[in-house]
């Protein structure tokens, strides 16, 4: 077909049969060819990672609708709603239900968040906090949230930790390398200023 030199190239799971290491090496030479012969190229993945890394413009779809259209990091930074927030990143993003009072998101156990600095939601209105994995930091002193370490998944380039916070299992990454066990307390203070604000029940986004 690249031969043939056509107009548009549709690719619908090129990949999805190929070992890890094979599938990432044909990542870069698919992009690589694009690139060289700059021929609109439609790529249909369920792997958000080849979607991220190798796409212009990515269209999330569910059930048959489009749910958003942008570039790699548009979706990634300003995600429309929760579906796609969820879908874009690996790991995903963390969701955590609460309710809005003042300028914090309460979850179910009284835990107070920090409202997202680039959200707006009424007084009383039920809410999905999401955070990233890598947007969670280790807190110095009593800041942040006493959660209990339940896998510690050490990569070797980053650490995966999961822990419990309100009885929803959270993530989070580290570049460092940390000496966790399961069954400490770590205290995890969340960047409110990358934290997104859904709507509990539309799913929407309450970014302003």
């Amino acid at each position: 077909a690249i031969v043939r030199d056509s107009q548009v190239f549709l690719f619908d799971e090129p990949l999805s049969n190929l070992d890890a290491q094979l599938r990432v090496a044909m990542r870069t030479e698919i992009k690589a060819l694009h690139q060289r012969l700059k021929t609109t190229s439609i790529y249909v993945t369920h792997d958000q990672i080849e979607a991220m890394t190798m796409a212009d413009k990515i269209v999330v779809m569910r059930d048959g609708l489009v749910e958003q259209t942008g570039s790699p990091l548009e979706l990634y930074d300003r995600p429309a709603n929760q579906f796609v927030a969820g879908f874009i990143g690996s790991p995903s993003m963390n969701f955590l239900p609460g309710t809005v009072k003042g300028q914090h998101v309460v979850l179910s156990d009284g835990t107070q968040l920090p409202m997202p600095t680039h959200a707006h939601a009424s007084e009383g209105q039920k809410v999905v906090y999401g955070i990233r994995p890598e947007h969670l930091h280790i807190a110095s002193g009593d800041e942040g949230l006493a959660t209990e370490v339940v896998v510690v998944e050490p990569t070797g380039a980053d650490t995966q930790v999961f822990t419990k916070i309100a009885g929803v299992e959270v993530t989070s990454v580290f570049r460092e390398r940390h000496a966790f066990t399961p069954g400490s307390t770590i205290r995890l203070l969340p960047d409110a200023s990358r934290a997104h604000l859904f709507d509990a029940s539309s799913g929407q986004s309450l970014a302003i």
